[in-house]
């Protein structure tokens, strides 16, 4: 997660030095590794309930590897593309998930998959912040080398310091394709998958425009990117922190959903109004990331509790799907929005996504009263 979040702050910035640069093209280029994600997390988790976890999360880091090469010898924006998607077939984390619940015993598993939930979280920090500074010494091909460095050892880790994991038992694990269809269509869950969408949808269009706002509309060299980034990003815990404590203390959780999503829905606003004078961007992305945070955190917290023990493996494999899909199509929407409507476009088009997702919740949460109410 680290190496593809590695690219988000300075992937757009690149490809525009590149020969064959097009918004278009530049979008597919942000976007592919979703695509691919979207398309294979499910069978790779699928493959690993059959053929055992460890082969398929090498498989996964072995394509991760092929795209990371391909990626620091591209000279086009085209070959980018085609190396985030191959990235992005390396869709790995059902497996990964499912070899931890293998490997720790019940009474632990929540806090395990809550370290993996943080160490994603620190990844995407640690991206914002390490992206421009890396950019500015080893480049866009020296970070594919390093994403190499990493997938191989990742592979290293995988076989000498994973335990073995159990025997499978032939596949019986997965579930039919009925099955997962009627968990896609199940009401409970659809908002969240829908919600998550909605989120990455944002959140790549979102590294798509806001680069090339701080370069080209504020004059701030990409170098000195990262202290925009670290700046609004604690700055933002202001919010972040009191709907979190309030979501746990009271019973407003849901009116609190839908407020973080209005806040992200008002952030890119916002930026479309105006990307040209600093503090109003500090200010739109310091309210984009308190209700991102937010969001990102709170909709798997969901998702678990919606789905029941025996289905949740099945239903976060869905929700990943989802989110990757999500950010493919933030990518290539964001690519033809800029092309015809310039960087303002970019933040409407995610003002207006967000305020379709704040409709649904809303809609969600009033079905929720009623129900409670004549129960």
């Amino acid at each position: 997660m680290l190496g593809l979040f590695l690219l988000l702050p300075v992937l757009a910035l690149h490809a525009r030095e590149l020969p064959d640069y097009t918004p278009v093209l530049l979008g597919l280029a942000m976007g592919a590794y979703g695509l691919t994600q979207a398309l294979l997390q499910i069978p790779f988790g699928r493959w690993s309930d059959r053929f055992g976890r460890k082969p398929v999360i090498a498989v996964g880091l072995a394509l991760f590897a092929a795209g990371s090469l391909i990626g620091a010898l591209a000279q086009t924006v085209a070959m980018l593309a085609v190396a985030r998607s191959l990235q992005g077939a390396g869709a790995v984390s059902a497996a990964v998930s499912a070899l931890l619940a293998d490997l720790t015993r019940p009474e632990v598993r929540t806090r395990a998959m809550a370290v993996i939930g943080a160490s994603i979280g620190l990844s995407f920090v640690l991206a914002l912040v390490l992206a421009p500074v890396l950019d500015a010494a080893i480049g866009v091909p020296g970070i594919f080398t390093l994403m190499l460095v990493m997938a191989i050892s990742g592979l290293a880790l995988l076989g000498f310091a994973v335990p073995a994991e159990p025997p499978r038992t032939g596949g019986n694990e997965s579930r039919s394709l009925a099955g997962l269809l009627e968990l896609a269509r199940r009401p409970a869950l659809m908002p969240l998958y829908a919600g998550v969408f909605a989120l990455h949808f944002i959140m790549t269009a979102t590294f798509l425009s806001v680069p090339q706002a701080l370069v080209t509309d504020l004059g701030i060299a990409s170098a000195g990117h990262w202290k925009v980034y670290l700046g609004v990003f604690v700055a933002s815990l202001a919010g972040t922190i009191p709907l979190i404590l309030a979501t746990e203390r009271s019973r407003r959780g849901p009116a609190l959903f839908v407020l973080a999503i209005l806040a992200v829905a008002a952030a890119q606003a916002l930026l479309g109004i105006d990307h040209q004078h600093l503090w109003v961007v500090l200010g739109g992305l310091t309210l984009f990331f308190a209700g991102f945070n937010y969001l990102e955190a709170r909709l798997p917290a969901q998702l678990t509790l919606a789905a029941p023990g025996h289905e949740r493996g099945a239903a976060l494999g869905i929700f990943a799907t989802a989110q990757f899909f999500g950010a493919f199509l933030g990518g290539a929407l964001g690519g033809v929005l800029l092309g015809r409507f310039g960087l303002a476009g970019v933040f409407w088009g995610s003002a207006v996504v967000a305020l379709g997702w704040a409709t649904v919740a809303a809609g969600t949460r009033r079905a929720a009263a009623n129900r409670h109410e004549h129960g």
